[in-house]
């Protein structure tokens, strides 16, 4: 009697443990189901509506960065400006079909590539991420409306960046699907523009100033809107030569963070323009450090203006005075084996 007992007993739990094993599959087929329609509709659409793409975003979001930073070194590309020199490019390219009845040359406008000859782009995003390469800069150096008006080109800023961001963003997304345990990011990187809130262009009056805080601020809101838009990562402001300029983009970054109600982790760059080891304006690594510290960095670090035998000494002040991860001179020692490896696969 008493083993009968635990006989039904034991069938109950059995069948109890089929049943919750079956709903749970089915509820996993269903999110699955759920997740490759939701993802089919997103890419039927082109993402074009904001909204849905950070919903997309938010779903099939990759490995979170600080976690994937806490199990290997993540390396970033190298200079897309000297890979674009090689290729010897002419005024007809730059200003490709959409741009060819311009007033002014367009040759060394290397963002507008991305409008005109975009497949240019993206072949330097995977050469790099073929040479092992983790996070991808998007090629948005000088796409600020500040920068952009030497080429006379500032309407179409907000694009430029929007679709920089975009190439960037389907060439890592293309190699993370090959390789889901490595997940590669994009950042939209902003450049320090061509004009200085610290310094006056004229010797004559050193109080005079080329543009204002709010300006630069301004110029850097339309860009951060138009990465955000594109799909970026993260964000990195680099070749910082004047601290000022890069609060303004702190500021902007943050301005448009807020507004999109997203968090997404920034880097800062800064460049040593000789042997005394400060900034073009002035400022020495620990004051550039402490300006900016404020912030809660994803790292900080250098570009490699000095060459990295120079750079040495400042990379290790840094190393010891920083409370964030450091790049060193822009993952300098990884970029010339990077660059090493793209020769030979050439």
């Amino acid at each position: 009697m008493e083993s009968r007992c635990y006989s039904q007993v034991f069938n109950l739990t059995l069948n109890n443990f089929i049943i919750n094993k079956l709903i749970i599959n089915l509820w996993f087929n269903f999110f699955s189901l759920f997740l490759h329609t939701l993802s089919e509709s997103f890419m039927k659409t082109g993402f074009e509506n904001e909204s849905r793409r950070k919903i997309f975003r938010g779903f099939m979001n990759k490995k979170d960065i600080y976690k994937e930073l806490e199990s290997r070194v993540l390396v970033m590309d190298g200079a897309v400006g000297t890979l674009l020199q090689e290729l010897k490019l002419t005024e007809e390219d730059y200003r490709g079909e959409r741009f060819k009845d311009s007033r002014v040359d367009q040759k060394g406008n290397n963002d507008i590539l991305s409008l005109t000859n975009p497949g240019i782009i993206r072949h330097i995003h995977e050469q790099y991420l073929d040479a092992g390469a983790d996070i991808i800069l998007t090629n948005t150096f000088n796409a600020t409306r500040i920068s952009q008006a030497d080429y006379h080109a500032e309407e179409f800023v907000y694009e430029m960046n929007k679709v920089s961001a975009e190439i960037a963003r389907s060439v890592a997304d293309k190699f993370t699907g090959r390789d889901t345990d490595k997940p590669r990011y994009v950042a939209g990187t902003l450049g320090p523009t061509n004009k200085t809130l610290s310094l006056s262009p004229d010797v004559n009056d050193p109080g005079y100033r080329a543009v204002s805080f709010d300006e630069v601020k301004d110029a850097y809101r339309e860009q951060a809107e138009g990465l955000l838009d594109g799909g970026v990562d993260l964000f990195l402001i680099e070749t910082v030569f004047d601290t000022l300029n890069a609060k303004a983009a702190i500021f902007a970054i943050e301005e448009a963070l807020e507004a999109h109600n997203l968090k997404l982790p920034l880097m800062v760059s800064g460049t040593i323009t000789d042997a005394s080891g400060r900034t073009l304006s002035g400022q020495t690594l620990e004051a550039f450090l402490n300006s900016v510290s404020h912030v809660d960095l994803l790292s900080i670090g250098l570009n490699c203006s000095l060459g990295a035998t120079e750079l040495r000494p400042y990379v290790k002040e840094l190393s010891r005075k920083s409370p964030f991860s450091l790049v060193p001179t822009r993952m300098q020692a990884f970029l010339i084996s990077l660059g090493v490896m793209m020769r030979r696969r050439k």
